[in-house]
């Protein structure tokens, strides 16, 4: 029986996981093993994926994964087959064991020699390891102040995060390395968090597990004890365990297994002092107990004793690894140590032992050796918990009635297109109240220096540059504060894993992961995180079509546009126009990498395996940190770049001078002439000049020369297109009216109004779609390791906005 047949609500035991490769390195990592007991939860709403409960967490597969796996319905059957410990097998296994094992574990472990108590700076160096959601980044920023991002999903931490502290006398570099399962370097984060622990070797290691799924954390344990690192375990969320009713003795598993353990709260601040002062007593060696080795069972021990007998003589300092741990890897076929042993003298005496006993593995255990390493692991976890843990479940948990709710095959889609919606609403009419204060106040201060300062370029400058260009960004920034308010909501709550479930099926069709729709959801708060948080995709080509498709997701930086021309075109229904534009985002998004897939990416299907964190109430804390955090950018995006853009173009559109026409007005003229004259003054400047060039090109969608420019200049950051029609579309000195109001007017030489409804959604649609910022390229150039890919994305996406907003114009003059 395959698992992917497991009827909803049942349970089963593992028998065997098929299959090779990384996919099923994941899978046996996460805890899929044999004779573990999983239980199928329920289905998303397009019948894939599936959810199911496994070692005290939730994971997500999709039927084609889970029918890999083999179970059984009996716990009997997994214990039944047991071929080394009787018969034939049993004897030859003694045997060999009379040979072996008189020098088994004689080896020293190798000795870091780290301590520097003797320096005078007192400087640790420390790192922080955990699985993905284990709360690293939320303790981090407790223990050093720092204000990194957190969410409760997976993959937050992309990169290393590096922040300060003092602790008694010491200076603490606590360095925030990506989640990882496992040391096993199958994706990107493993290769990172590995090549950093062994080549930057930290002084200390603080392992942070989640005390809400005990087990799959302390695997990525037991693999850093394979490692002989310095080591601090943290029992993190500790409040879950309790609230749980669950009885965990921690000071028994930690003499056990020979580590430290200090139960934390990261969110709370709580424990942190303790586990500082646990670092710096192992940092200088007051800690005397040796962490235990992993007992690998006679099998593989002997496995491992002859590998080590192979590198007598060989120097492999420079490779920075235990010799156990390199055996070890050797056996589970770990690509990247192959790689190093090739270039060691003896590779070939090496690899040739290295092949006679996995085959010897697999002729006794009758399973390969991988997954013979990674159930020993389980093994040894499962006996240590069965002395210390005592699990107490509470089926009608908060986690359950949610999902059973929001993951609903019925009204679990309607329940995610409402919440989007809702979000676009409230950002739209909420964020109304402050924008008219903010507005008034921007007038106000462009009325106080009209009245207070002689003309002149200066005056110009103040009032139709700065004031003009910078005010018509600020009053957005109430609406920016409340769509962060839903961004952090989802993440915090677990919500966005969850929504990564249920469009799971949809991006499936696409030829992407489910993964890939938490950094599409995040690029609805800035592109850069969004397409930075695609490393924790394994596949390098889904990895690559999110990262070219995430530009489609309407940034915060596009809502300040969106909201003026929705506002003033679309009043009684602009929350509706929001959402249409988000949602036409999304679905030139899926056309995309649906191209994509077929034209440029046309390898694997991607296996979606995700862990379905429990909900949390976001904190008050945590959610005021996230907004402040995004708000603080955004004043800071006005107060530099905004503000020297909108000089530029006021600086533009100011000169040269037109002194003919000064002359042929005359000092007295009526209000008429005063607009003709400035318009007239723009038409022939530098920036109109600009403008009537780049025209023609513009016409056919039905924009004038001051949106081409607009439109030319939000190329750095879409802000500056408001900016510059604040400058552009100031008019006359004497107009004090606000841009909203400018715009409703502004008409052409003819007297038609140069902004129809027509002419406004193909602009809108011009600007989700087109050129994504400088930043954004810059970081698709990084992230996929060539120009080629960021440069084809500026080309791609600009000729798609160009043709859709043609359409628009085109098939809607055919109408109207």
């Amino acid at each position: 029986m395959r698992l992917s047949e497991l009827p909803t609500g049942e349970k089963a035991y593992i028998l065997k996981v098929h299959g090779s490769g990384a996919f099923r390195k994941r899978l046996l990592e996460m805890g899929f093993v044999r004779g573990e007991e999983v239980k199928a939860i329920l289905n998303a709403p397009l019948k894939d994926p599936i959810k199911y409960r496994i070692m005290g967490y939730e994971v997500s597969l999709r039927r084609s994964e889970a029918v890999m796996i083999e179970i059984s319905m009996l716990k009997e059957d997994t214990l039944a087959f047991r071929p080394w410990q009787t018969g034939k097998n049993k004897k030859e296994l003694d045997v060999a064991f009379e040979h072996v094992f008189p020098e088994c574990n004689k080896r020293q472990r190798r000795k870091r020699g780290r301590f520097r108590r003797e320096s005078s700076n007192h400087i640790i160096k420390v790192a922080l390891v955990g699985n993905p959601n284990s709360g690293k980044t939320s303790l981090f920023n407790l223990a050093s102040g720092a204000h990194e991002h957190v969410g409760n999903y997976g993959g937050v931490t992309v990169d290393s995060k590096i922040g300060k502290l003092y602790h008694k006398d010491y200076t603490i570099e606590l360095v925030d390395l990506p989640g990882t399962y496992s040391l096993s370097a199958y994706t990107p984060e493993e290769r990172y968090v590995r090549n950093y622990l062994m080549e930057e070797q930290p002084d200390v290691i603080i392992n942070v597990v989640a005390a809400s799924a005990l087990e799959r954390n302390l695997y990525l344990t037991t693999e850093l004890m394979d490692m002989e690192v310095p080591m601090v375990i943290a029992l993190n969320m500790y409040d879950e365990l309790e609230q749980s009713g669950s009885k965990f003795d921690y000071p028994a598993l930690s003499k056990m297994i020979g580590i430290p353990i200090v139960p934390t709260v990261a969110k709370k601040g709580e424990g942190i002092p303790e586990l500082l002062d646990e670092t710096i007593k192992k940092y200088e060696g007051e800690d005397k107990k040796e962490p235990a080795r992993i007992p690998y069972g006679r099998v593989l021990e002997r496995a491992i004793e002859l590998m080590e007998r192979e590198f007598a003589n060989v120097d492999i300092s420079h490779l920075h690894f235990p010799l156990r741990y390199l055996c070890i890897k050797l056996l589970e076929g770990d690509k990247e140590i192959e790689e190093m042993i090739d270039r060691l003298p003896k590779r070939d005496e090496i690899r040739a032992r290295r092949d006679k006993e996995r085959a010897y593995i697999e002729k006794l255990l009758r399973e390969d050796a991988e997954s013979a390493f990674t159930n020993a692991r389980y093994g040894f976890i499962e006996g240590a918990l069965k002395e210390t843990f005592t699990e107490k479940t509470n089926i009608h948990d908060t986690t359950r009635i949610l999902d059973a709710i929001v993951t609903n095959k019925y009204i679990g889609l309607p329940i995610f297109f409402l919440f989007m919606w809702l979000m676009f609403e409230a950002t739209f009419r909420l964020g109304e109240y402050p924008m008219q204060g903010i507005e008034w106040l921007v007038e106000t201060a462009g009325n106080f220096v009209r009245s207070h300062m002689g003309d002149g370029p200066l005056k110009d400058l103040l009032v139709d540059g700065i004031i003009g260009g910078v005010g018509g960004v600020i009053v957005f920034l109430p609406n920016i504060v409340i769509l962060y308010l839903f961004i952090a909501f989802m993440e915090d709550s677990g919500y966005m894993a969850r929504a990564a479930f249920i469009m799971d099926k949809v991006m499936h069709k696409m030829g992407l992961h489910g993964k890939s729709f938490i950094p599409l959801l995040m690029g609805f708060g800035c592109n850069v995180p969004a397409i930075l948080s695609t490393r924790t995709i394994e596949s390098r080509n889904s990895r690559m079509i999110t990262m070219l498709i995430v530009p489609f997701m309407s940034c915060s930086a596009r809502l300040p546009i969106y909201l003026l021309f929705a506002g003033t075109f679309f009043s009684r229904h602009a929350g509706l126009v929001l959402f249409g534009l988000y949602m036409a985002g999304i679905l030139l998004a899926i056309l995309s990498a649906r191209l994509f897939r077929k034209f440029f990416f046309k390898e694997e299907d991607t296996p979606f395996v995700m862990e379905l964190p429990p909900y949390r109430l976001p904190t008050f804390k945590s959610v005021m940190i996230h907004m402040w955090e995004r708000a603080y950018q955004y004043l800071k995006k006005i107060g530099g770049p905004i503000l020297i853009a909108s000089i530029i173009i006021w600086f533009l559109g100011y000169f040269p001078r037109n002194k003919a026409t000064d002359v042929s007005y005359g000092a007295s003229m009526t209000h008429i002439e005063t607009v003709n004259r400035a318009a007239e003054q723009q038409e022939h400047s530098y920036i109109g000049q600009i403008g009537k060039f780049i025209e023609p090109v513009m016409r056919p969608l039905g924009f004038d020369w001051k949106m081409s420019v607009s439109l030319l200049s939000g190329m750095a950051a879409k802000e500056i297109v408001i900016s510059t029609m604040g400058v552009l579309y100031a008019g006359d000195g004497e107009n004090q009216a606000s841009l909203q109001q400018r715009l409703l007017t502004e008409t052409h030489a003819d007297g038609t109004p140069v902004f129809t409804p027509l002419v406004v959604i193909g602009f809108l649609l011009f600007v989700l779609i087109y050129f994504p910022c400088i930043a954004t390229v810059a970081t698709i150039k990084e992230e996929s390791g060539s120009w080629k890919w960021a440069l084809f994305s500026v080309l791609y996406s600009t000729g798609m906005a160009w043709i859709v907003a043609f359409l628009v114009h085109w098939i809607g003059n055919l109408w109207i």
